[in-house]
């Protein structure tokens, strides 16, 4: 159809328009096609309702944006037959069949999800390749996004169509809030602005960093690190680190020495559901800033950037630790000793990322003393090793100095690949590991789950000072000695399995914590999806107060996404579309 000559003689932007042209007149007609015709106007517009946008009413958003409109062509579609415009390619597919457990795969794309749950098998690389390839669970469109004119016009346009509109970075995501079938994508990924400021506020002056809303993690880090400073980070390098991760409260290897992410905002450039371009500190929109440092991602507003404290990298000591052993008693004794070894390795400054898995096996692959020595460590983790050596069972301790607390992050852990899993979670609070009967409860409850095939893992941070500026981080937070996520791995060639197995994470694995707990939270960015009570579990008593905020700076509801503030007003229907939930 175009000729080279003729694409040289064009500009990228020309390029793109003529491109999507063909392929929203190519989808259009599939779209057609194969969905049925059932406009509902207590619904968001779907791909084949008569509302629809056109063609032509795609491509005058697409001038608007400067050509930055991409309809979704799904990563794994050389994977089958069928897709439009796009052929079965055996070496492709192999390729992205090796690569899908690679973050860089889906963050490069516009759609999608690393959770592989929420695609549905919509075009799945490991299934056969007759199978159906569809946008399906998809996003339908993104907006490849550089700055306030394109949320502006997005947000508007999604509006103006009924369109479910979806916030999305990289696609790290276990709670299905960055994909949606049917919708528009607000694609920040390539908002990559990155500075490191000398801020001055009444109540904190002192380094900072300004991070665009498509900054990762790594790329914060590196920066921070060339300035001799950290910035707080989560556990894998290739989060987008001003989304949802610190909107939703973000840990962190360095949360025992500053807390978690959230209370690090100073603060936020944020465009509202009506449109408004703000900023929000502690003294100006005050309100705006204290929901979006805690209260969950993608329902307030679309940030544009935030602005962070820096801290001062120093020497950082890393330990790992690992044991096995077959008899029962022997090893939940030695669990409980770990347990109970917790709160003074925490209040030291130390944070520990550890793993309860099936075979009697515990796994300690990382932790982290800023500040601290590698003899440090092995002194705070005494009364384990004591156990340890009484029990006489073979265990490995290894601890090491590292220069600079990247230096131990990037050894600790060289490579995170996605960790596909049907999960649940819940906050323990300290008061279960202070005495020898309590934390005997508490094993009881995780080697519960471990029998019946689940896998327990935990991140233990102090985290109990409070911020520098009141924020909406859910209270039970400042209560806990660690955060667990559990349930049992995703299973990529049977999505019955995937479905009965979230089913017991609701039913069985979450309700054996949660009778320890009640009244207790749960980590709104890692936990269970179909978590009954949810507003109480994520939020606690913030929850009315947040809802207040959501219906004030987005009155029509244009941010959406499960089990965020504001998100029991709509449901997904059957066929994928968004709909108002009757009342």
């Amino acid at each position: 159809m175009f000729g080279g000559s003729r694409w040289q003689s064009m500009s990228k932007a020309q390029v793109q328009m003529v491109a999507l042209t063909s392929i929203i007149a190519l989808f259009g007609a599939v779209w057609m096609a194969t969905s049925q015709p059932q406009e509902q106007s207590c619904c968001r517009c779907f791909p084949g309702d008569d509302c629809w946008p056109s063609p032509e009413e795609w491509n005058g958003f697409n001038e608007t944006i400067s050509g930055g409109l991409i309809a979704t062509v799904p990563i794994a579609s050389p994977c089958h037959d069928g897709f439009p415009g796009v052929e079965y390619d055996a070496e492709k597919c192999a390729d992205i069949q090796a690569n899908w457990a690679r973050p860089s795969l889906h963050f490069a794309s516009t759609h999608s999800t690393m959770a592989s749950f929420f695609a549905n098998l919509s075009c799945d690389p490991f299934t056969p390749r007759d199978s159906p390839c569809v946008a399906g669970a998809y996003v339908s469109y993104a907006v490849n996004a550089s700055g306030v004119s394109e949320y502006r016009e997005t947000v508007a346009f999604a509006k103006k169509h009924n369109i479910r509109l979806v916030i999305r970075n990289t696609g790290h995501d276990y709670m299905g809030k960055s994909t949606g079938a049917g919708a528009l994508a607000l694609w920040t990924h390539n908002i990559k602005a990155l500075s490191v400021l000398d801020y001055t506020s009444p109540a904190y002056a002192g380094k900072a960093m300004k991070i665009g809303a498509g900054v990762q993690a790594s790329e914060a880090q590196a920066l921070a690190k060339a300035n001799g400073l950290v910035v707080v980070e989560g556990d894998c390098p290739s989060v987008g680190i001003a989304g949802g991760y610190t909107q939703g409260g973000g840990t962190s290897p360095l949360a025992s020495k500053f807390g978690l992410a959230a209370d690090q905002v100073l603060e936020w450039e944020v465009l509202t559901g009506k449109g408004e371009f703000l900023t929000a500190t502690p003294t100006q929109n005050s309100d705006l800033y204290w929901a979006l440092c805690g209260g969950g991602g993608g329902t307030y507003g679309v940030v544009l950037s935030m602005t962070v404290k820096l801290h001062q990298d120093q020497p950082t000591a890393g330990a790992t630790l690992s044991f096995a052993e077959s008899s029962d008693v022997v090893y939940w004794n030695l669990v409980r000793s770990f347990l109970m070894n917790l709160p003074a390795i925490l209040d030291a400054g130390a944070t520990v990322y550890f793993q309860f898995l099936p075979g009697n096996t515990f796994s300690l692959p990382q932790s982290y003393f800023l500040g601290g020595t590698a003899e440090d460590l092995e002194h705070l983790f005494q009364p384990t090793i004591q156990a340890l050596n009484q029990s006489g069972i073979p265990y490995t301790w290894n601890s090491s100095d590292f220069p600079a607390f990247r230096d131990a992050f990037d050894t600790l852990n060289p490579e995170m690949d996605i960790f596909e899993f049907n999960l649940g979670g819940r906050l323990i609070p300290r008061s279960l590991v202070l005495s020898e009967g309590s934390a005997t409860s508490l094993v009881s409850a995780i080697k519960s789950i471990v029998a019946q095939g689940g896998i327990v893992a935990a991140v233990a941070m102090d985290v109990s000072r409070p911020p520098t500026f009141p924020n909406s981080v859910h209270p039970l937070w400042r209560e806990s000695v660690f955060m667990t996520f559990l349930g049992t791995m995703y299973d990529r060639l049977n999505m019955t399995n995937n479905i009965i197995d979230q089913r017991k994470v609701t039913h069985v694995f979450d309700p054996a914590l949660e009778e320890l707990t009640p009244g207790g939270a749960a980590y709104l960015n890692e936990a269970d999806i179909h978590q009954p009570d949810w507003q109480n579990v994520f939020y606690g008593a913030n929850y009315p107060r947040l809802a207040a905020i959501k219906k004030a700076y987005d009155p029509d509801g244009i941010f959406w996404g499960p089990t965020a503030v504001g998100s029991e007003g709509w449901s997904v229907s059957g066929d994928g579309r968004l709909c108002k939930t009757p009342t």
